[in-house]
């Protein structure tokens, strides 16, 4: 359990130091990474505002928030939910989730709430350590910021 907790910290970790290529490194090869609303999640339908197959769709998305986002100076936090584990499959993959809250301070602004949401995911051992096969962040709101550039 303490392995898992560990992938979850250094997830928000990365997130938090602008850090995507460690990120990317999180995820397995033949990955799933999702960012859907609640409502699309509980209808059970495949709309999704961010959706990457594969590490390497994970990568063209880190390099093109590297390289071409434009956007005010700001610094955004996550807080991530200790992880439950909801199931293990026979297969060893950990089905897990935790909640989260991201905050945003702009330059210049006072912090406010980003999002907050859970994320459904499921975690396999790749390489000598656990890492995110599928990811589903399904925030709370039903209106979402235009400014959505990072991950969750």
């Amino acid at each position: 359990m303490s392995e898992l907790v560990e992938l979850y910290a250094e997830y928000g970790d990365c997130l938090d130091e602008g850090d995507l290529e460690r990120w990317v490194d999180l995820f397995t090869e033949d990955a799933s990474y999702r960012l859907t609303s609640r409502e699309n999640h509980d209808l059970g339908l495949p709309l999704a505002l961010v959706r990457c197959e594969g590490r390497a769709g994970l990568r063209d998305r880190a390099m093109a928030i590297g390289r071409t986002a434009v956007f005010r100076p700001r610094r955004m936090r996550h807080l991530i939910g200790a992880p439950r584990v909801v199931a293990g499959a026979d297969d060893d993959t950990i089905a897990s989730r935790a909640t989260f809250a991201v905050f945003e301070t702009i330059e210049g602004e006072e912090t406010r709430v980003f999002l907050t949401g859970r994320s459904f995911d499921r975690v396999v051992r790749e390489g000598g350590r656990l890492r995110f096969r599928e990811r589903v962040c399904v925030f709370d709101a039903s209106l979402v910021p235009g400014s959505i550039v990072y991950p969750l």
